[in-house]
């Protein structure tokens, strides 16, 4: 059975947006640099493998899986190395392919807002992930800081206190079943890592200068710059339209 991303030009998608690319590099590098030594790495939607490069130094053993066979052939025909290894497959499908409690770390980023059960979604990853191991989750914000702005005009006074995730697709598309796109809330995402075996480590609000006006009047290493020194202290608000977390799996 096909997946979404079988039908539709993802690395394509990528072409003009160097800077929200780049800030995603900014918060995976920062990461990896407060994680000791690794041999095993799981990324869980990889697609093409567009941030492959960025850890593979790291791992002796990495493992790369996507339900898009079109995008997964992609990144096999950029990743030549023989440590790589690919895997297709649904994300339910997974412990079923691979060993419980053999990665040091899991990758997963731009697949989150995809998943419509977030608890089973974070048990996988925790069946997968070894003892201490740990985890770089991304997600898309649901209360970022436009987002917040546009309800307090509205008059949705209690939109800060709404943990519930917000379905983004048209009522169109919902009717039409197609891939769901859900921003979370991000108290709720870190409650539910807690809940499940994980500490919180560090977090990063990424993509904070994300504006297409900006981008065409500043150059993108100056908002790479600023971008930086803008994703911890951001992190305190939960500011930018993606949120990345460093976390690590409990001993039980």
């Amino acid at each position: 059975m096909s997946a979404h991303y079988d039908n539709y030009d993802y690395p394509a998608y990528w072409k003009g947006r160097d800077y929200e690319h780049k800030a995603e590099i900014e918060a995976l590098r920062a990461f990896l640099q407060s994680i000791p030594k690794i041999e095993s790495i799981l990324e869980i939607g990889a697609g093409f493998g567009r941030l492959v490069p960025v850890y593979s130094f790291r791992g002796k053993k990495i493992v790369i899986s996507d339900p898009s066979a079109k995008l997964l052939a992609i990144a096999q025909n950029r990743l030549k190395q023989r440590k790589f290894r690919f895997i297709h497959s649904k994300l339910e499908n997974l412990p079923l392919k691979l060993k419980r409690e053999s990665f040091d770390l899991i990758i997963c980023v731009r697949v989150m807002h995809h998943i419509e059960d977030a608890d089973k979604f974070i048990g996988i990853i925790n069946n997968l992930l070894k003892v201490r191991g740990y985890l770089i989750l991304e997600f898309a914000n649901k209360k970022h800081f436009k987002a917040s702005i546009l309800q307090f005009i509205k008059g949705n006074f209690t939109f800060p206190l709404d943990i519930f995730p917000s379905d983004k697709r048209s009522k169109k598309s919902i009717k039409n079943q197609s891939i769901p796109f859900l921003n979370y809330h991000p108290e709720s995402v870190k409650e539910k890592l807690t809940e499940s075996g994980f500490n919180i480590i560090k977090c990063r609000s990424v993509s904070n200068i994300r504006n297409s006006k900006l981008k065409t009047m500043i150059p993108t290493e100056t908002l790479l710059t600023l971008e930086k020194y803008l994703q911890i202290p951001l992190s305190y608000i939960n500011f930018g339209p993606s949120i990345f977390i460093l976390a690590q799996k409990r001993i039980v």
